[in-house]
């Protein structure tokens, strides 16, 4: 279950020009530049593992980059400590 912190960053990045600005703000690659910001749309969040359990993924953007569509992973979360298994967490 999300905590308060969690869903109001999911809000929060809900918005498209919200997407925008923290990839314009943090992300300091060549690539950005070409990305067609005005093609941002939010796609369905809720996947199926391969084990066939439900799972919710924070928030999912695609966007035009160029001819092709680049997907976007927003994995919001908040960690009360250090997670030794994080990256196990984060590929499945």
């Amino acid at each position: 279950m999300a905590n308060t912190r969690d869903r109001a960053y999911v809000q929060l990045y809900a918005h498209p020009q919200m997407v925008a600005d923290l990839l314009r703000g943090y992300v300091h690659e060549d690539w950005v530049a070409e990305v067609d910001f005005a093609t941002l749309e939010r796609m369905p969040d809720s996947l199926v593992s391969e084990s066939l359990r439900d799972r919710a993924d924070d928030i999912i953007w695609r966007v035009r980059w160029g001819k092709r569509w680049l997907y976007l992973y927003l994995l919001l979360g908040f960690q009360s400590s250090v997670d030794a298994f994080m990256a196990v967490r984060m590929i499945t």
